[in-house]
Protein backbone atom coordinates (compact mmCIF):
# COMPACT_ATOMS: atom_id res chain seq x y z
CA UNK A 1 0.00 0.00 0.00
CA UNK A 2 1.66 3.39 -1.26
CA UNK A 3 0.12 6.44 -0.52
CA UNK A 4 0.59 9.69 -1.42
CA UNK A 5 -0.33 13.45 0.31
CA UNK A 6 -0.29 16.61 -2.25
CA UNK A 7 -1.06 20.18 -1.07
CA UNK A 8 0.11 22.36 1.51
CA UNK A 9 3.77 22.49 3.84
CA UNK A 10 3.98 24.75 6.83
CA UNK A 11 5.69 25.63 9.91
CA UNK A 12 3.24 26.55 12.65
CA UNK A 13 4.72 28.72 15.91
CA UNK A 14 1.79 28.59 18.38
CA UNK A 15 1.74 30.57 21.66
CA UNK A 16 -0.68 29.34 24.26
CA UNK A 17 -2.41 31.72 26.50
CA UNK A 18 -5.60 30.99 29.03
CA UNK A 19 -7.36 34.03 27.24
CA UNK A 20 -7.85 35.95 23.57
CA UNK A 21 -5.73 38.93 23.76
CA UNK A 22 -7.25 42.46 23.80
CA UNK A 23 -6.33 44.17 21.09
CA UNK A 24 -4.14 47.09 21.49
CA UNK A 25 -2.70 45.76 24.65
CA UNK A 26 0.32 43.44 25.37
CA UNK A 27 -0.42 39.59 26.20
CA UNK A 28 2.37 37.57 27.87
CA UNK A 29 2.99 33.87 26.95
CA UNK A 30 4.83 31.28 28.75
CA UNK A 31 5.55 29.08 26.02
CA UNK A 32 6.07 28.67 22.81
CA UNK A 33 5.76 25.32 20.56
CA UNK A 34 7.40 24.51 16.77
CA UNK A 35 6.25 22.07 14.61
CA UNK A 36 5.20 21.04 11.17
CA UNK A 37 1.92 21.42 10.22
CA UNK A 38 -0.36 22.28 6.89
CA UNK A 39 -3.30 19.96 6.01
CA UNK A 40 -1.42 17.40 3.07
CA UNK A 41 1.70 17.64 5.47
CA UNK A 42 0.20 16.98 8.39
CA UNK A 43 -1.91 13.78 7.01
CA UNK A 44 1.23 12.66 5.06
CA UNK A 45 2.65 12.51 9.06
CA UNK A 46 -0.07 10.42 10.57
CA UNK A 47 0.18 8.14 7.72
CA UNK A 48 3.94 7.46 8.13
CA UNK A 49 3.41 7.10 11.66
CA UNK A 50 0.60 4.60 11.47
CA UNK A 51 2.80 2.36 9.21
CA UNK A 52 1.61 3.53 5.46
CA UNK A 53 4.39 3.96 2.94
CA UNK A 54 4.01 7.93 2.43
CA UNK A 55 5.42 10.05 -0.03
CA UNK A 56 4.03 13.69 0.57
CA UNK A 57 4.24 16.50 -2.80
CA UNK A 58 4.65 19.99 -2.04
CA UNK A 59 7.01 23.43 -2.16
CA UNK A 60 8.66 25.00 0.78
CA UNK A 61 11.17 27.92 0.87
CA UNK A 62 15.19 26.75 1.23
CA UNK A 63 15.03 28.43 4.37
CA UNK A 64 15.21 27.12 7.82
CA UNK A 65 11.42 26.49 8.26
CA UNK A 66 11.72 24.21 4.95
CA UNK A 67 15.00 22.62 6.24
CA UNK A 68 12.39 21.46 9.71
CA UNK A 69 9.90 20.47 7.82
CA UNK A 70 11.67 18.10 5.24
CA UNK A 71 13.57 16.68 8.61
CA UNK A 72 10.54 16.25 10.63
CA UNK A 73 8.82 14.55 7.36
CA UNK A 74 12.41 12.45 6.90
CA UNK A 75 12.53 11.23 10.61
CA UNK A 76 8.77 9.77 10.75
CA UNK A 77 9.64 7.90 7.46
CA UNK A 78 7.71 10.00 4.77
CA UNK A 79 9.30 9.58 1.20
CA UNK A 80 9.63 13.71 0.29
CA UNK A 81 11.43 12.98 -3.11
CA UNK A 82 8.36 15.66 -4.06
CA UNK A 83 8.86 17.85 -1.80
CA UNK A 84 10.22 21.03 -3.58
CA UNK A 85 12.16 23.44 -2.03
CA UNK A 86 12.38 27.36 -4.15
CA UNK A 87 15.26 29.93 -3.65
CA UNK A 88 12.85 32.26 -4.51
CA UNK A 89 10.09 32.01 -1.90
CA UNK A 90 9.58 31.85 1.61
CA UNK A 91 8.24 28.54 3.51
CA UNK A 92 4.38 28.63 4.45
CA UNK A 93 4.07 29.92 8.10
CA UNK A 94 1.24 29.87 10.59
CA UNK A 95 1.63 31.65 13.63
CA UNK A 96 -1.60 30.37 16.13
CA UNK A 97 -2.76 31.68 19.26
CA UNK A 98 -3.91 29.24 21.09
CA UNK A 99 -6.47 29.80 24.07
CA UNK A 100 -6.34 26.94 26.34
CA UNK A 101 -9.32 27.86 28.75
CA UNK A 102 -11.98 26.57 25.79
CA UNK A 103 -9.55 25.09 23.47
CA UNK A 104 -10.19 28.13 20.43
CA UNK A 105 -7.31 28.42 17.71
CA UNK A 106 -6.59 31.57 15.83
CA UNK A 107 -4.43 31.19 12.92
CA UNK A 108 -2.88 33.72 10.85
CA UNK A 109 -1.11 32.45 7.77
CA UNK A 110 1.72 33.79 5.43
CA UNK A 111 1.84 31.90 1.98
CA UNK A 112 3.49 33.73 -0.94
CA UNK A 113 1.64 33.43 -4.35
CA UNK A 114 4.81 32.09 -6.01
CA UNK A 115 5.27 28.97 -3.88
CA UNK A 116 3.73 26.72 -6.40
CA UNK A 117 4.98 22.97 -6.74
CA UNK A 118 6.81 23.13 -10.61
CA UNK A 119 8.32 19.55 -10.93
CA UNK A 120 5.38 17.60 -12.41
CA UNK A 121 7.77 14.36 -13.03
CA UNK A 122 6.87 11.21 -11.19
CA UNK A 123 7.97 7.51 -12.04
CA UNK A 124 6.03 6.16 -9.27
CA UNK A 125 2.53 4.57 -8.83
CA UNK A 126 0.36 5.30 -5.70
CA UNK A 127 -2.66 3.16 -4.24
CA UNK A 128 -4.22 6.43 -2.27
CA UNK A 129 -4.03 9.84 -3.14
CA UNK A 130 -4.97 12.45 -0.26
CA UNK A 131 -5.37 16.18 -1.47
CA UNK A 132 -5.97 19.07 -0.02
CA UNK A 133 -6.88 21.64 -2.17
CA UNK A 134 -3.44 22.95 -3.38
CA UNK A 135 -1.13 22.19 -6.24
CA UNK A 136 -3.77 21.50 -8.37
CA UNK A 137 -1.53 21.01 -11.74
CA UNK A 138 0.46 18.15 -9.59
CA UNK A 139 -2.69 16.68 -8.36
CA UNK A 140 -4.58 16.38 -11.43
CA UNK A 141 -1.38 14.44 -13.23
CA UNK A 142 -1.41 12.48 -10.70
CA UNK A 143 -5.22 11.30 -10.43
CA UNK A 144 -4.68 10.53 -14.02
CA UNK A 145 -1.80 8.84 -13.56
CA UNK A 146 -3.30 6.43 -11.23
CA UNK A 147 -6.65 5.54 -11.98
CA UNK A 148 -7.12 2.89 -9.83
CA UNK A 149 -6.15 4.71 -7.11
CA UNK A 150 -8.78 5.38 -3.86
CA UNK A 151 -8.40 9.33 -4.22
CA UNK A 152 -10.14 11.36 -1.12
CA UNK A 153 -10.06 15.16 -0.76
CA UNK A 154 -9.61 17.46 2.22
CA UNK A 155 -12.12 20.02 1.30
CA UNK A 156 -11.53 22.18 4.43
CA UNK A 157 -12.23 26.24 2.52
CA UNK A 158 -13.64 27.07 -0.51
CA UNK A 159 -11.51 27.42 -3.27
CA UNK A 160 -12.00 27.09 -7.18
CA UNK A 161 -9.23 24.60 -7.07
CA UNK A 162 -10.75 23.06 -4.05
CA UNK A 163 -13.89 22.79 -6.43
CA UNK A 164 -12.88 21.47 -9.38
CA UNK A 165 -9.98 18.75 -7.72
CA UNK A 166 -13.07 17.31 -5.75
CA UNK A 167 -15.06 16.79 -8.58
CA UNK A 168 -11.86 13.80 -9.53
CA UNK A 169 -12.33 11.75 -6.36
CA UNK A 170 -14.16 9.14 -4.57
CA UNK A 171 -14.42 10.44 -1.13
CA UNK A 172 -14.85 14.43 -0.56
CA UNK A 173 -14.77 15.00 3.15
CA UNK A 174 -15.19 18.62 3.56
CA UNK A 175 -15.93 20.92 6.33
CA UNK A 176 -19.06 22.62 7.87
CA UNK A 177 -17.63 25.80 6.31
CA UNK A 178 -17.11 24.54 3.22
CA UNK A 179 -20.66 22.54 2.67
CA UNK A 180 -22.28 25.80 3.80
CA UNK A 181 -20.72 28.14 1.67
CA UNK A 182 -20.80 26.07 -1.27
CA UNK A 183 -24.47 25.46 -1.18
CA UNK A 184 -25.32 28.63 0.20
CA UNK A 185 -27.45 26.91 3.49
CA UNK A 186 -26.83 26.84 7.43
CA UNK A 187 -27.01 23.92 9.21
CA UNK A 188 -29.38 23.41 12.04
CA UNK A 189 -28.55 21.31 14.64
CA UNK A 190 -32.00 21.13 15.87
CA UNK A 191 -33.19 20.15 12.64
CA UNK A 192 -31.73 17.25 11.12
CA UNK A 193 -33.47 18.45 7.32
CA UNK A 194 -30.96 21.11 7.00
CA UNK A 195 -28.24 18.70 6.90
CA UNK A 196 -30.03 16.42 4.72
CA UNK A 197 -30.55 18.91 2.08
CA UNK A 198 -27.06 20.36 1.96
CA UNK A 199 -26.22 16.83 1.65
CA UNK A 200 -28.06 16.43 -1.37
CA UNK A 201 -26.83 19.39 -2.79
CA UNK A 202 -23.43 18.29 -2.23
CA UNK A 203 -23.81 15.13 -3.76
CA UNK A 204 -26.03 16.53 -6.40
CA UNK A 205 -23.09 18.50 -8.17
CA UNK A 206 -19.71 16.09 -6.97
CA UNK A 207 -22.01 12.36 -7.17
CA UNK A 208 -19.00 11.03 -5.09
CA UNK A 209 -18.65 9.77 -1.76
CA UNK A 210 -19.23 13.10 0.84
CA UNK A 211 -18.63 13.36 4.62
CA UNK A 212 -19.82 16.54 6.37
CA UNK A 213 -17.43 17.29 9.35
CA UNK A 214 -18.73 18.90 12.20
CA UNK A 215 -15.92 19.82 14.63
CA UNK A 216 -17.50 18.60 18.23
CA UNK A 217 -20.22 17.30 16.50
CA UNK A 218 -18.72 14.43 14.92
CA UNK A 219 -19.30 13.97 10.94
CA UNK A 220 -22.61 13.45 8.67
CA UNK A 221 -22.63 10.63 6.00
CA UNK A 222 -25.55 8.47 3.78
CA UNK A 223 -24.57 5.04 4.42
CA UNK A 224 -27.51 2.89 4.32
CA UNK A 225 -29.54 6.37 5.16
CA UNK A 226 -28.74 9.44 6.94
CA UNK A 227 -26.10 9.37 10.00
CA UNK A 228 -24.44 12.01 12.22
CA UNK A 229 -21.35 10.05 13.71
CA UNK A 230 -21.08 11.47 17.15
CA UNK A 231 -17.04 12.32 18.23
CA UNK A 232 -15.79 11.67 21.62
CA UNK A 233 -16.43 14.57 24.17
CA UNK A 234 -13.06 15.72 25.23
CA UNK A 235 -11.73 18.54 27.50
CA UNK A 236 -10.05 20.97 24.49
CA UNK A 237 -7.03 22.51 24.77
CA UNK A 238 -5.68 23.02 21.44
CA UNK A 239 -7.73 22.17 18.21
CA UNK A 240 -4.95 23.00 15.99
CA UNK A 241 -4.33 20.04 13.59
CA UNK A 242 -7.62 17.88 14.61
CA UNK A 243 -9.16 18.33 11.10
CA UNK A 244 -5.59 17.49 9.48
CA UNK A 245 -5.66 14.49 11.73
CA UNK A 246 -9.45 13.35 11.33
CA UNK A 247 -8.85 13.43 7.19
CA UNK A 248 -5.17 11.05 8.01
CA UNK A 249 -7.14 8.83 9.88
CA UNK A 250 -9.66 8.47 7.53
CA UNK A 251 -7.68 7.71 4.53
CA UNK A 252 -6.09 5.43 6.83
CA UNK A 253 -9.14 3.50 7.25
CA UNK A 254 -10.57 3.85 3.82
CA UNK A 255 -7.18 2.41 2.80
CA UNK A 256 -7.27 -0.62 4.80
CA UNK A 257 -10.81 -1.22 3.57
CA UNK A 258 -13.00 -0.46 6.81
CA UNK A 259 -16.37 0.09 6.34
CA UNK A 260 -17.92 3.61 6.36
CA UNK A 261 -18.94 4.02 9.80
CA UNK A 262 -16.30 2.08 11.62
CA UNK A 263 -13.64 4.39 9.21
CA UNK A 264 -15.54 7.37 10.94
CA UNK A 265 -15.49 6.66 14.52
CA UNK A 266 -11.52 5.47 14.16
CA UNK A 267 -11.08 9.15 12.52
CA UNK A 268 -13.54 10.90 15.48
CA UNK A 269 -11.30 9.32 18.01
CA UNK A 270 -8.45 10.47 16.17
CA UNK A 271 -9.84 14.07 16.13
CA UNK A 272 -10.94 14.18 19.38
CA UNK A 273 -7.62 12.66 21.30
CA UNK A 274 -5.14 15.11 19.18
CA UNK A 275 -7.05 18.71 21.01
CA UNK A 276 -5.65 17.57 23.98
CA UNK A 277 -2.48 18.45 23.46
CA UNK A 278 -0.94 21.36 21.79
CA UNK A 279 0.40 21.56 18.60
CA UNK A 280 -1.00 19.98 15.24
CA UNK A 281 2.53 17.71 14.80
CA UNK A 282 2.85 16.97 18.20
CA UNK A 283 -1.21 16.01 18.82
CA UNK A 284 -1.07 13.09 16.57
CA UNK A 285 -2.14 9.97 18.08
CA UNK A 286 -0.39 6.61 17.83
CA UNK A 287 -2.52 4.19 16.01
CA UNK A 288 -2.37 2.09 19.13
CA UNK A 289 -3.99 4.76 21.29
CA UNK A 290 -6.44 5.13 18.42
CA UNK A 291 -7.60 1.49 18.07
CA UNK A 292 -7.84 1.19 22.06
CA UNK A 293 -9.92 3.80 22.33
CA UNK A 294 -12.40 2.27 19.52
CA UNK A 295 -11.86 -1.17 20.90
CA UNK A 296 -13.09 0.37 24.75
CA UNK A 297 -16.07 2.51 22.96
CA UNK A 298 -17.23 -0.23 20.73
CA UNK A 299 -16.97 -3.38 23.42
CA UNK A 300 -20.54 -5.10 23.27
CA UNK A 301 -22.76 -4.42 26.00
CA UNK A 302 -23.31 -6.96 28.98
CA UNK A 303 -27.10 -8.32 28.97
CA UNK A 304 -28.72 -7.91 32.46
Amino acid sequence: MRAICIGQAAYDITLPIDHFPIENKKTRSMDKIECIGGSACNCAYLLAKWGIETYFAGVVGNDYYGDRIKEELDNIGVNTKYLEKEDNCRTTSSYIIVNTTIGSRTIITNRDKELVLENTSTNDKFDVILLDGYEKQFATKIIKENPKAIKIIDAGSLKEATVELAKMVDYIVCSKDFAEEYTKRKVNFNDLTSLIAIYTALQKDFKNKIIITLEDKGCFVYDNGYKLVPTLKMKAIDTTGAGDIFHGAFTYSIANKFDMIKTLKIANIAGALSVTKVGGQYSIPTLDEVMGKYDQCNKPRKST
